[in-house]
């Protein structure tokens, strides 16, 4: 706004003058539709004079009745209304008799909300930034309830990593049991958790928290759209919570975090004074006289697990939340049930559990039991013996005589094949195939006879003696079987090089 000397500045510059509107706005430094309004809107009507009609004149009623309808609606959707009317003018114009016009926002006033002892309490999430767990990066969020009589703050929260079902659930079932009861009513922010769709009063709630009022005997009432006011205590104790316990601390997980949390709400947010109690009880004080006015809790508490049917694929591993968990591998590719809690996951095959794991929150981890590789390497090694026996006769013709005496003899063939197959690898197909020969000639069976021969021969050349290839303990390294690759083209490079230094 700007005052009736400089209104009366810019209509002399304009009128008498003859200045137009831009060169005004410049060399007084306001903006031009500042200006024009000044020129348009006399604050004091003159008894001599008509005011002149605008374009814009027929239209301000229609536009005055809209608008007293209609407060929010923006000058450009009324533009086009009385565009559609007949209105040929700008939009300026329009703009600026709405800013003129437009009703002014009334300030909202708000009830006090009072309940009575143990008939509610409000509940909501609260964001407390990233964390790293391995490879993953996890929210993480706290879950706080709060109970509403004016004349308690006691509380329950607890940190989760993420905001899913599973937590939201386990967060109410841990409060309950943290306080002693349940309250009556649960008051909720508009919560997927907890609203699926809303219009007007008709709510549908999500099936799991209408279970877990079935359990607890609660009843779940969400707050109103765009009226945050009406959880103000669960958004102050997030804000308590935020400032007085998470701000400047460190930790190391969410064990650690957690158990500091409820630390602190023993001994520091539940022994404060209770705001307006003249007796100056403490909230733990205060949370002891409303316990027994809570429902009570029933005999079991509700299953809050992760419930979903899972398969595997060709390797005996399903996947959960980014991480594979093993299953024993007779059951690969068989539809299983998964379920999963905060700590552990377990397979059930029907209702036998056929796999038990501790969860992790890693991404991209492996976790295994041993028992379900350990059937799974046995059969491969069996079949790899059979493997190994077909490409020593591949590799070593006279192998096959061999082999069919130690059959003869009652030996371990898997064994004998190992051995005769690292001395192919070491000394050469062609090499061990005649010392196989040699053997075979001379009566001695075995792989023994036939390293001696290859390290006999060896030593004549005057070779170097091989090193041996030294590899885990772990079955599902040492049976890798890496194919066998010419090093010629090696030497020639090697001969290049010579041939470029001579």
């Amino acid at each position: 706004m700007i005052g009736l000397e400089v209104r009366a500045r810019i209509r002399q510059l304009h009128y008498a003058e003859g200045w137009p509107v831009g060169t005004i706005a410049t060399q007084l430094g306001l903006h031009h539709d500042t200006v024009e309004a000044a020129l348009e809107d006399v604050p004091v009507a003159s008894a001599d004079r008509t005011a002149k009609p605008t374009v814009l004149g027929p239209y301000t009623d229609f536009i005055d009745v809209t608008l007293k309808a209609h407060p929010r609606l923006r000058a450009t959707r009324l533009f086009h209304m009385v565009k559609a009317r007949g209105y040929l003018g700008g939009y300026e114009q329009v703009k600026r008799y709405v800013r003129r016009v437009r009703p002014g926002p009334q300030a909202e006033a708000f009830l006090r909300r009072n309940t009575l002892l143990g008939e509610e309490a409000q509940v909501d999430w609260g964001s407390f930034g990233k964390v790293r767990v391995g490879r993953a990066t996890r929210t993480l969020s706290c879950f706080v309830l709060v109970l509403g009589h004016a004349r308690s703050r006691a509380m329950y929260a607890r940190f989760f990593l993420g905001q899913t079902m599973e937590c939201f659930l386990q967060g109410h079932v841990q409060a309950f049991e943290a306080l002693g009861g349940v309250p009556r009513n649960l008051l909720y922010d508009n919560l997927k958790s907890v609203v699926l769709q809303r219009a007007g009063d008709i709510i549908h709630f999500h099936p799991r928290i209408l279970e877990a009022a079935g359990h607890y005997h609660f009843v779940p009432k969400p707050c109103a759209p765009y009226r945050g006011n009406e959880k103000g205590k669960v958004e102050r104790t997030i804000r308590y919570l935020r400032d007085s316990f998470f701000s400047a601390r460190t930790f190391h997980g969410l064990d650690d975090v957690n158990r500091q949390l409820q630390r602190w709400v023993e001994e520091v947010a539940h022994q404060r004074r209770v705001p307006g109690d003249a007796s100056g009880r403490t909230v733990a004080q205060a949370l002891e006289a409303e316990r027994p006015l809570l429902l009570p809790l029933p005999a079991h508490p509700l299953p809050t697990d992760v419930v979903r049917p899972a398969a595997s694929g060709k390797t005996p591993y399903v996947r959960f939340d980014g991480n594979d968990y093993s299953i024993p591998e007779g059951l690969v590719r068989r539809p299983l049930t998964l379920v999963a809690s905060s700590t552990t996951v377990r397979l059930l095959d029907g209702a036998v559990e056929v796999a038990s794991h501790v969860r992790s929150w890693d991404k991209g981890a492996v976790v295994e039991d041993a028992s379900h590789l350990a059937a799974l390497a046995r059969r491969k090694a069996h079949a790899h013996e059979l493997r190994g026996r077909d490409l020593l006769r591949a590799r070593c013709p006279h192998a096959e005589q061999l082999l069919q005496a130690l059959t003869s003899r009652g030996d371990n063939l898997g064994n004998h094949t190992v051995k005769l197959l690292a001395l192919a690898d070491r000394y050469g197909s062609a090499e061990t195939d005649a010392a196989i020969a040699e053997t075979l000639a001379r009566g001695a069976l075995g792989p023994a006879a036939v390293a001696h021969v290859l390290d006999q021969r060896s030593r004549k050349r005057g070779a170097p003696p091989p090193l041996p290839l030294v590899l885990p303990d772990d079955p599902r390294v040492r049976e890798q079987r890496v194919p066998q690759h010419s090093l010629n083209p090696y030497d020639a490079l090697l001969g290049r090089d010579t041939e470029q230094v001579s």
